[in-house]
């Protein structure tokens, strides 16, 4: 299992390449949402990898990058009282905010030695991505931003949200993955069409293993009265070409918030793909490779086959 270290942590990441003649081609980096891991975006990069070296990670404190907290009794994975109980400091002090996961992907870049690359960012990981355009914008041709947006801050729903959310956090037995349907469950809040059962599955278990103050952590800065206040003027502020694709039936981050988004920077472009919410890449990947390759002004032979690795 390929990993590597970037800024005192350690990342997992893996490559999709399509060998192409000795041919040099650019690099798309994917980035995935909260809970998750690079393992969804696998068969889009499968579809994309004629034009590009795909290059997958997962962040930090998620999928194969996790650093588990501390365990109680063995059916939790963490019994910390507080959601943000003081872990072991790391070299550099890193946090759960975004600017500073935007600079672990500089990092990986910059240990990579991969010069200037396309960014295709998922949910949490397309807020991220955002601030690591305008922090980082020679590093980046262009940019997709999958069911992404700005948000109002509301305090009574956001603390109201980080309570729930924090006990969901804190309470979850892996005996879960056994459980039938389960996976179909834990899903229909995410998505309008069931996905696989194996891509499922591969989500309940990513979610069940992310590391506990990793998951709390940004759980609380991607949501918040300052993530409300900032991701407005980082969005104004793009120079980079970006293209935000909405769910028509996401109730994540619905596709208001993206066209609100959209509309604060003549360098964002934005398509809605019908008859899907918060994984249209998995939910309708034909369409949803069509709109990324007009964006990108590119045509490929691939299309997608909806697996998931283990």
């Amino acid at each position: 299992m390929p990993q590597i270290q970037v800024r005192g942590t350690s990342h997992y990441y893996e490559w999709i390449k399509t060998p192409k003649d000795g041919e040099k081609k650019p690099v798309m980096v994917f980035m995935h949402g909260w809970g998750g891991s690079s393992r969804y975006w696998e068969t889009p990069a499968k579809a994309l990898s004629e034009t590009f070296d795909c290059l997958l990670y997962d962040m930090r404190g998620f999928g194969r990058s996790r650093k588990l907290s501390p365990v109680g009794n063995g059916n939790v994975l963490a019994e910390e009282s507080s959601p943000l109980a003081e872990e072991p400091a790391t070299a550099q002090e890193l946090t759960y905010e975004m600017e500073e996961y935007a600079d672990d992907l500089a990092g990986l870049l910059e240990t990579l030695q991969c010069d200037r690359v396309y960014v295709n960012a998922h949910s949490m990981g397309a807020s991220v991505a955002v601030f690591f355009l305008n922090r980082y914008p020679e590093l980046v041709e262009k940019a997709i931003l999958t069911c992404s947006g700005v948000f109002e801050y509301d305090e009574k729903a956001f603390k109201a949200f980080h309570k729930f959310g924090g006990y969901v956090v804190k309470f979850r037995p892996r005996w879960l993955y056994q459980l039938p349907l389960v996976d179909q469950m834990f899903m229909k809040r995410f998505v309008h069409r069931p996905l696989p059962s194996a891509i499922s599955r591969a989500f309940l278990d990513d979610f069940l293993m992310a590391d506990y103050q990793a998951a709390v952590g940004t759980m609380i800065t991607s949501v918040s009265e300052k993530a409300a206040q900032v991701m407005p003027n980082e969005f104004a502020k793009l120079t980079v070409p970006t293209l935000i694709v909405a769910g028509e039936y996401d109730i994540i981050i619905p596709a208001a918030m993206g066209r609100v988004a959209a509309g604060l920077s003549d360098k964002v472009e934005y398509v809605e793909i019908p008859d899907t919410a918060h994984f249209p890449m998995l939910e309708a990947p034909e369409a949803y490779l069509k709109v990324v390759q007009e964006f990108l002004g590119i045509g490929t032979e691939r299309s997608f086959d909806q697996t998931v690795a283990s």
